[in-house]
């Protein structure tokens, strides 16, 4: 079962970890409705344009009713709700606002990890920092975050899949607690889908096996489970029967970095290779900026083409060396056209990422000639890079829109201007 906190916890005794999920409600909706006061109490939705296939990116409690949800496409939303207040958001604005959210709980322990703008977890593990009770700390800080004008719910538990299901548990301005010892009765009768990276594929082929809530899961066995799905099996389990053993990385702890990307929605349909081949010019350029910024070099490249909401198709590939040059990365991109795309074939939506950033290149490299190279001699490579370093200190100091190559400004009014709430350039 699952304990909604109240004062009487106080004095509960806690044993064992405590990790905490802070989840700010609605949070782009949240901050516009506070900055604007003539539209509280009214439908809001932050997102791109409903004209140029925007998405979703929150809406608030509000407009909820009518159907609209994040990640919606905005045409969708507008048509559900068609009296709510729209706008684009203010991304500055909004990370203010986190950043001082996260201060907040870093008051109270340092071992806080931030997996959006919006939301982290923290450790109030009893002893390690701090012998107050774990509820305690939370209720303090819902009630700060109360005072900036925005609300958190929160999820408390023994490791993060019980605290990430129990903060979505009652929203907004929930506080739910699953003391130690609950975890498992707490899980049991929620569907599978409950469990944070069980997608409709999995959980069909779940459903398949006669396996439709976490109870079910957690009385598989852990190897025939792995027999059907690899690795991932014996995880679904252990997650399932409230065994996780969470680790909340420090605040000040190396961030692992697993990809680096960017991707952009256009307004119109892309139809002709030189379109295409603009674009993704366009996106390597903002991947080699923030690849840059965070001094990674990697050495696969993946691209992402979108047809319609339902059809996403990627290929990569890797270069010979690790590279943050968005000429380098651009110019492979562009070579994986040839297995994604067709020329006429309608395309809504580009991205591009790096990955690989250890600086090993896999073995099946070998396979491809030295004529599928894009290097360029040395001199060269500098020059181009030394040049994109001063390009990236101008933006840096003056804004993004300082210096714009003909690409940028081809589709300068083409994008969907949709915010993503997540980090769209780390994953």
């Amino acid at each position: 079962m699952d304990t909604t906190a109240n004062n009487s916890f106080d004095a509960l005794p806690w044993d064992g970890p405590a990790v905490g999920l802070l989840d700010l409600d609605a949070f782009f909706a949240s901050v516009e409705q506070l900055d604007h006061p003539e539209w509280r109490g009214k439908p809001v939705i932050v997102g791109g344009s409903a004209d140029k296939r925007g998405v979703v990116s929150t809406a608030s409690y509000e407009a909820r009713p009518f159907g609209v949800h994040s990640a919606m496409p905005s045409y969708q939303a507008k048509r559900l709700c068609p009296q709510a207040i729209w706008t684009r958001g203010n991304y500055p604005r909004y990370r203010e606002m986190s950043d001082k959210v996260m201060g907040y709980i870093l008051d109270e322990t340092p071992l806080v990890e931030q997996v959006s703008i919006d939301e982290a977890f923290f450790d109030v593990t009893p002893g390690r920092y701090s012998h107050e009770s774990p509820v305690a700390i939370c209720q303090r800080i819902q009630a700060r975050v109360a005072e900036l004008g925005i609300t958190c719910s929160i999820g408390l538990g023994v490791n993060k899949t019980v605290a990430k299901i129990a903060s979505e548990r009652q929203k907004p301005r929930g506080l739910t607690v699953v003391l130690p010892g609950l975890e498992a009765s707490f899980l049991a009768p929620l569907p599978v889908r409950s469990l944070s990276g069980i997608g409709g594929a999995t959980e069909e082929r779940l459903t398949e096996l006669g396996i439709r809530t976490l109870g079910e899961l957690a009385r598989q066995d852990p190897e025939e489970m792995r027999r059907s799905f690899g690795v991932a099996g014996p995880r679904m389990v252990e997650r399932a029967a409230g065994r996780e053993r969470s680790v909340v990385r420090a605040a000040d702890a190396p961030e692992e970095v697993k990809s680096v990307s960017n991707e952009r929605t256009f307004a119109h349909d892309l139809t002709r290779e030189d379109e295409l081949k603009a674009a993704i010019g366009h996106v390597s350029e903002l991947v080699g900026r923030r690849l840059r910024r965070k001094g990674l070099t990697g050495s696969q490249v993946t691209l992402k083409l979108k047809y319609d909401y339902q059809h996403t198709h990627t290929a990569q590939r890797q270069l010979k060396e690790p590279t943050d040059d968005e000429r380098v990365i651009a110019r492979m991109a562009e070579r994986l056209l040839d297995g994604l795309w067709r020329e006429g074939t309608p395309v809504r939506l580009v991205g591009v990422a790096v990955s690989h950033f250890d600086g090993a290149v896999p073995a099946q490299l070998e396979l491809f000639s030295e004529e599928e190279s894009v290097d360029e001699p040395g001199l060269e490579r500098r020059d181009r890079r030394s040049l994109a370093v001063a390009a990236d200190e101008v933006k840096a100091r003056f804004g993004a829109g300082a210096l714009k190559y003909g690409r940028d400004l081809r589709f300068e009014d083409e994008v969907s201007g949709t915010l993503h709430t997540g980090r769209a350039d780390v994953t």
